[in-house]
């Protein structure tokens, strides 16, 4: 099964992640693992004002502080994946790739970072479940 993990280094990534190591079904099964990360774009006018070069160090430090301890983590307990990061909204970037790179499952926290997140779950998982045609797994 191919499966995509979107991590954005909450504690509700983390508790995905622990329930994906410590169901060793998962681990064990053959899996394709993608592990992928997108962060929002920087504000046209504050990025103009920063430049090109420090709004990439950003995005570039971004990805490394969510995507190491993921690797790390895995690494640890015998899962390969694969780590990818864009630039974009999530929800929009965690369905465009589930469905373009024909993921057979999405995993993903029930919340993340946002500062407003709904009651019952964060609008990026609220999100990905409205614009993905994928499965999608929320743990929380």
């Amino acid at each position: 099964m191919k499966i995509l993990l979107a991590v954005d280094g909450s504690d509700y990534t983390d508790r995905m992640l622990t329930y994906l190591t410590t169901h060793k079904a998962w681990s064990n099964a053959g899996h394709a693992f993608t592990v992928f990360h997108a962060v929002l774009p920087v504000p046209h006018r504050a990025a103009a004002f920063a430049g090109p070069e420090v709004v990439h160090g950003y995005y570039e430090d971004d990805a490394r502080m969510v995507l190491e301890p993921v690797r790390e983590l895995l690494t640890r307990n015998g899962i390969q994946a694969h780590f990818e990061h864009r630039v974009g909204h999530p929800a929009e970037e965690i369905a465009s790739l589930a469905q373009k790179g024909q993921f057979d499952l999405v995993i993903m926290g029930s919340r993340g970072q946002g500062a407003l997140a709904s009651l019952v779950l964060g609008s990026v998982a609220t999100k990905v479940l409205a614009a993905c045609s994928v499965p999608v797994l929320l743990v929380g």
